[in-house]
């Protein structure tokens, strides 16, 4: 894997000087390791604040930025103020990556950097993304998905570079637990954030709380499943469920499993994958579908 880092941070170091979109998560962490590694002084990372963020992801992103020896600010999103978001229609991931990314660009030309980087990679283009199409268009990097790195690699990397939260389980955005067209609002995102505190604390590592009105569903990890019918702990988590606003609590039989909202999407909208995976270019060094693209204009434009 030491090959593989050594090939990651010549990629960002081509940069010059970067704004790590910074989330605190393992993909993240890595990206602004291996950027700091590369550029030193010349790595801002960014972290949005937001409803749709816990107060202790914020928290542990600038710890984490500190420990690094990184460069942190956090810039506050207020998606909840945009009707076409709290309509939650199928997209609406799109519309939030274009605010993010946009306001990012601005403060990195502010601060005289030379590229936004971001942690998507190699395995996301299996799941319907519609985030990917704002990044294409307002050409953000994504190093991990240039070298065709997947979730695992990852995790090994972090491993290796002695990041503590190499295994930490993977998070979303708070929305992504409500069924498209059903309105995002403040009082669910507190209540689903408030259940998914309480599974941790009862010690389940993967955990997702889907909400469906007064009922939530609840995703585990496979493994933990029949941990949460012991008679102690389903009662607990019940009773936490209900004090925060639920009156029916249910245990997904599937547990958790990536991308679950989007399952029951008709197949016309899952389009991220069909047009982005298959854009034209013969870059051998890049899996990454936008800088393939621009890849192939530059060979076709040259003189």
């Amino acid at each position: 894997m030491q090959s593989t880092y050594i090939k990651l941070k010549a990629l960002i170091k081509e940069m010059h000087s970067v704004l790590v979109a910074f989330s605190g998560g393992v993909d993240s962490s890595l990206l602004l390791a291996a950027a700091m590694d590369a550029l030193g002084n010349r790595v801002l990372a960014v972290t949005a604040v937001s409803p749709l963020v816990s107060e202790v992801e914020v928290h542990q992103a600038q710890e984490t930025a500190a420990h690094l020896g990184a460069r942190w600010m956090s810039i506050h999103i207020h998606d909840l103020d945009r009707a076409h978001f709290r309509e939650n229609p199928p997209d609406r991931c799109y519309a939030c990556k274009k605010e993010l990314f946009i306001a990012l660009l601005q403060i990195a030309a502010k601060e005289g950097l030379g590229a936004v980087i971001e942690g998507t990679h190699a395995g996301d283009l299996h799941d319907y993304r519609p985030g990917l199409r704002a990044l294409k268009e307002l050409r953000i990097r994504s190093p991990f998905m240039e070298l065709g790195l997947g979730k695992a690699q990852i995790r090994l990397l972090s491993k290796d570079r002695g990041l503590t939260n190499w295994d930490q389980p993977s998070n979303a955005c708070l929305a992504t637990r409500i069924p498209y067209g059903e309105a995002v609002t403040e009082d669910k995102l507190q209540r689903i954030s408030g259940c998914e505190i309480l599974l941790r604390k009862l010690g389940f590592s993967e955990v997702r709380v889907r909400d469906h009105g007064n009922l939530a569903r609840i995703e585990l990890d496979p493994e933990e499943l029949r941990s949460a019918l012991h008679a102690q702990t389903a009662h607990a988590i019940v009773r936490g469920c209900k004090e925060h606003g639920y009156t029916y609590v249910t245990l997904d039989l599937q547990g958790y499993r990536t991308g679950a909202m989007n399952e029951n999407l008709p197949e016309e909208d899952k389009r991220n994958k069909r047009e982005t995976a298959h854009h034209p270019g013969n870059a051998a060094n890049t899996h990454c579908p936008w800088v393939k693209e621009d890849l192939y204009r530059r060979e076709k434009l040259a003189p």
